[in-house]
């Protein structure tokens, strides 16, 4: 962004310079007298610098809604990991709690063989 303000003043710097210039250049070559000069100089000046003023205040103000708007785009930002970080955090128990009810599943289905063996074992081997 400080680029685009830099390439924005030099822009506004050139076309203030070349209207100066420009303007100069047209005084100097008409055929008017030293205080007419000085009169259409003075004007120009003061437009110059009205111009160069408001150009400055739209600068400034579109700075401002740039800065606004990345605000607004950081807030949504935030709002956003909050959201995926607490959908995470729910899925995370979620899988925690199926994984003990596996677990669970699992420790019963082993009782349940090795209690099955051991009746076997006894009958063997009280045939």
């Amino acid at each position: 962004m400080a680029d685009n303000n830099n390439d924005f003043g030099a822009f506004l710097a050139g076309v203030i310079v070349g209207g100066v210039m420009g303007a100069l250049a047209a005084l100097l070559t008409a055929p008017q007298s030293g205080e007419e000069i000085r009169t259409v100089l003075k004007e120009k000046g003061i437009e110059i610098k009205d111009r160069a003023a408001v150009s400055a205040e739209e600068a400034l103000k579109r700075a401002e809604e740039a800065r606004k708007k990345a605000e607004e785009a950081l807030a949504e930002a935030r709002k956003k990991a909050e959201e995926a970080a607490k959908a995470a955090q729910e899925q995370a128990i979620t899988l925690q709690q199926r994984g003990q009810e596996l677990a669970e599943e699992v420790a019963k289905k082993v009782k349940v063989k090795k209690a099955g063996e051991g009746e076997a074992e006894a009958s063997e081997s009280e045939a």
